[in-house]
């Protein structure tokens, strides 16, 4: 009786525990498929990426591109968005610095273009390293089938820009500038006044020498006759 009881538990407990090995394994399963489940381009689709800031990218500023989208295909596409990512260059999994989505809903008929407009910003503690750059653009058709294409994928480098002086850093050094040229001046004036104050005041005395006198103008016979004249008053004296 005692075996038959344990014949009766046993396949329930097997089930229980298969059952429970089927829902551990579930979210595994369902990551593989969408790990297959990877989107793609269509083959209809063409596009264009050109940054109209140039190919540099400074930390802690704007970053702009264009992306163009034509429809070389003989049905409809509707641009869903714009996306862009910076990833670690050794891994392209790793995710460093996400942006957000450019939502679009543009539907590009077919032999038409359509262009694009997106920005960001590099996080500055990024500068000086590279990161690998991805742009991703996301359209589907008229069935529904989601497409996405890579138009940017490659490992660039965050530099950090020198910034040069702007306008108001210069008012602010040509205030220092004439503020300090003030103070000195007022300095200047002060001690000047001061050592007017200790120097004496000498009062001229008129000697009554002839080196005082201009004679220039007197002509060399007379003032040979002046210097007789003198000679024998001293002489007489």
């Amino acid at each position: 009786a005692n075996t038959e009881s344990a014949e009766d538990v046993d396949p329930d407990a097997s089930v229980d525990e298969e059952e429970e090995d089927e829902e551990e394994e579930m979210p595994v399963e369902e990551e593989q498929i969408q790990n297959d489940k990877l989107l793609t381009s269509h083959a209809d689709a063409d596009t264009t990426i050109v940054f109209t800031t140039g190919e540099e990218f400074p930390a802690n500023e704007i970053v702009r591109f264009l992306v163009g989208f034509t429809n070389k295909g003989s049905q409809d596409f509707t641009v869903d968005s714009l996306e862009a990512t910076f990833r670690y260059p050794q891994d392209f999994q790793f995710y460093v610095q996400n942006f957000t989505a450019l939502p679009l809903s543009t539907v590009v008929h077919p032999g038409a273009q359509a262009s694009f407009e997106y920005s960001f910003i590099p996080a500055q503690p990024m500068a000086g390293r590279p990161f690998g750059l991805v742009i991703l653009l996301n359209y589907h058709d008229t069935e529904g089938i989601v497409f996405q294409t890579a138009i940017y994928n490659q490992t660039v480098t965050i530099i950090e820009k020198e910034e040069g002086l702007d306008g108001e850093t210069v008012f602010m050094y040509i205030f220092l500038t004439g503020l300090v040229a003030l103070m000195l001046f007022a300095m200047y004036q002060v001690l000047e006044s001061r050592t007017k104050k200790r120097i004496p005041v000498k009062l001229e005395k008129g000697t009554g020498g002839m080196n005082d006198v201009d004679i220039s103008w007197i002509p060399q016979e007379t003032l040979n006759i002046l210097l007789q004249v003198v000679r024998k008053f001293h002489l007489v004296s």
